[in-house]
């Protein structure tokens, strides 16, 4: 526990450019002083406004939100921006790409940055790197320069984190000294070394005794747990221990304060002892390729949206996954910790403060004397609140959806998966896609995904398991994938809808035409996945065929699926073999001519690029 601040940094991560629009833009910071920010835009007077959220004795959230003083900010142009801290000029050089960090206020979109599922113990890299060396390569050229970066779910693993890094996180708690929670519901032994890949054991569960006799495991006496990650030995449950993390995920500056080469497992068996000296090894390369994603962040709007890694797997799933949570007050703070820190570092950047700015109020108000957290009233505010999806009223349209707080539960069978959307949020995006000419819809999980796989995973519903193989597409639940086709049918829907996902860590281009109406539409799913992490390789050459064969033009099954109106292309990369499913640590590059879709390619963390063919004639499904 550090005497004094000296030994630590002023800025741990920042400026990060959020939402930007042509009235305001805003940026994060997290510091270990209390911040002092202005702003100066080159070119133009503004006027900043400081938002500070108190996270420890040495840890602050802070977000500036700055406004031109007369006029509007100039669109699709750079603009050199510099941040003074405390009358002093802050030194942004490692931060910059010239003289000074450069945002982009986007407008018209010519270029798109998307990707999701960024694991940071992953082998693979961090293509987050990659993409800083494009938007170095391009930053000159406004045709070519990515405006918006969006991450569309996953940015951390709360509920597969690896054995070094949970101690890292720990190592941060202490010397920032990150308040923690006035009650810890779940009791876990004293030491850390103790919980090392087995807090699986202690985390909570339905004894087999209170669950239906309905189910096989009741009869095999086998209780339910609650979190189903297979690789749950790590789980995140504090509060502390969400923002920790956060921190790590995203700040060099945080790993400088941790000796990662001192850390030790040593009380674990010889199988958790090779698995922490893989976990490290593969730190050490996410480590060195941090600083590339701060400069990243530093220049590009960055929009997030969450998926359930982002709290835990399988996050509201079910209906009686949601019904186990609620009945165990352990399962249910760990839940709200996971969102709670998803409000603080993803989504108030996301909307600049405009609607999840209204709950600082109650958070800040739920700090004792005694630096705790006493949050059980604050639970209340987080879990009412509605308002997690958002809009960007550029050309095209941006419309991101919470595809996770608003589910469809199935009423007759509480095991059934959920509804990614509900009526009420489905009718609301209808009318938020109505009369534009070209949407960008952020999903998630893909509206379209592949055909075998779900047909997997319906095998394993039918059988009584979705949470084992996340039964998590649109089509699963028949009311979610009714209305979303009837929307896209409708001929005052937009002519050209692009569908940004991700979930699935792997990546693949489709092009989707209604079969019967009037409206020349055309649909494309994007899908990228992960930024760092991958599907099995030969497991997705093994579906990729399973898929051509039982899923061709002429095979009767495609009459048996919800889409079965949809003429769906599967459009082939570049890569050996013209494989249409690619499995490779990627974060996908958008390119638009006039809102519609002109070339769709995958900037992958070995620095190779992958490309999909977008004109080309493939085999056509249902």
């Amino acid at each position: 526990m550090p005497a004094n601040r000296a030994h630590l940094p002023y800025v741990l991560l920042g400026p990060m450019v959020r939402r930007a629009e042509p009235t305001q833009f805003c940026l994060q910071f997290v510091t270990t002083a209390a911040p002092d920010f202005e702003i100066e835009v080159e070119g133009t007077e503004v006027e900043s406004q400081l938002s500070e959220i108190r996270l420890g004795t040495y840890l602050y959230l802070c977000f500036v939100l700055v406004t031109p003083k007369a006029g509007r900010f100039a669109c699709d142009t750079n603009l050199s921006y510099r941040v003074k801290a405390d009358g002093q000029w802050l030194d942004l050089s490692e931060l910059s790409y010239t003289e000074a960090p450069q945002l982009m206020i986007p407008n018209t979109l010519h270029s798109v940055l998307h990707g999701s599922c960024r694991n940071p113990h992953h082998h693979s890299r961090d293509s987050l790197a990659s993409a800083d060396d494009y938007l170095s390569d391009t930053l000159h050229d406004s045709a070519k320069r990515p405006a918006l970066l969006i991450m569309s779910g996953d940015q951390i693993y709360a509920d597969d984190v690896a054995g070094p890094m949970l101690m890292a996180a720990h190592s941060l708690i202490a010397q920032l000294e990150i308040y923690p929670e006035d009650n810890v519901a779940l009791s876990l032994p004293d030491s850390l070394q103790q919980q090392l890949y087995q807090r699986h054991h202690w985390l909570p569960k339905t004894p087999w005794q209170e669950r239906s006799k309905w189910t096989l495991g009741h009869w095999l006496k086998k209780d339910e747990v609650h979190f189903s990650s297979v690789k749950a030995g790590n789980h995140l449950v504090t509060l502390e221990e969400f923002i920790a993390c956060y921190v790590l995920n995203f700040s060099s500056q945080a790993w400088q304060l941790v000796d990662l080469p001192q850390l030790h497992g040593q009380s674990l068996n010889h199988a958790q002892s090779l698995e922490f000296a893989a976990d490290k090894r593969a730190l050490e390369g996410f480590i060195d390729t941090l600083p590339a994603a701060q400069r990243l962040f530093a220049n590009v709007s960055t929009l997030m949206m969450f998926d359930d890694h982002d709290v835990t797997d399988d996050w509201n799933l079910t209906a009686r996954w949601e019904q186990n949570i609620a009945n165990s007050p352990a399962s249910r703070r760990i839940i709200a910790n996971g969102l709670i820190s998803y409000w603080l570092f993803q989504g108030m950047g996301n909307d600049a403060l405009a609607a999840t700015g209204k709950l600082l109020d109650g958070f800040t108000q739920s700090l004792t004397a005694h630096n705790k957290w006493a949050l059980t009233s604050f639970d209340k505010a987080l879990h009412r609140f509605t308002q997690w999806h958002y809009c960007l009223e550029t050309q095209p349209k941006v419309v991101v959806v919470d595809t996770r707080t608003h589910r469809w539960r199935n009423e007759q069978d509480f095991n059934e998966p959920s509804g990614l959307m509900d009526w009420e949020t489905l009718m609301e995006l209808q009318e938020q896609m109505l009369d534009q000419d070209s949407v960008l819809l952020v999903s998630p999980a893909p509206v379209f995904g592949v055909k075998a796989i779900e047909t997997i995973q319906a095998v394993f519903n039918a059988c009584g398991h979705p949470l084992v193989v996340d039964v998590e597409n649109w089509m699963a639940h028949e009311g979610a994938a009714k209305k979303l086709i009837d929307i896209f049918k409708r001929e005052d829907t937009p002519s050209e809808t692009i569908i940004l996902s991700g979930d699935v860590h792997y990546s693949f281009c489709f092009s989707v035409a209604a079969r019967f109406g009037r409206h020349d539409n055309r649909i494309w799913q994007l899908t990228s996945s992960g930024i760092k992490n991958e599907f099995p390789k030969r497991l997705l050459h093994v579906l990729e065929k399973l898929d051509t064969w039982l899923f061709a033009p002429w095979s009767p099954f495609n009459l048996f699926t919800k889409r079965w109106q949809l003429s769906v292309r599967k459009h082939h990369s570049d890569s050996p073999k013209k494989r249409y499913l690619v499995s490779a640590s990627a974060i996908s590059l958008v390119e638009l001519e006039q809102g519609r879709l002109s070339r769709y390619r995958l900037l992958r963390g070995d620095g190779e690029m992958t490309e999909f063919a977008l004109t080309e004639h493939d085999d056509t499904c249902c």
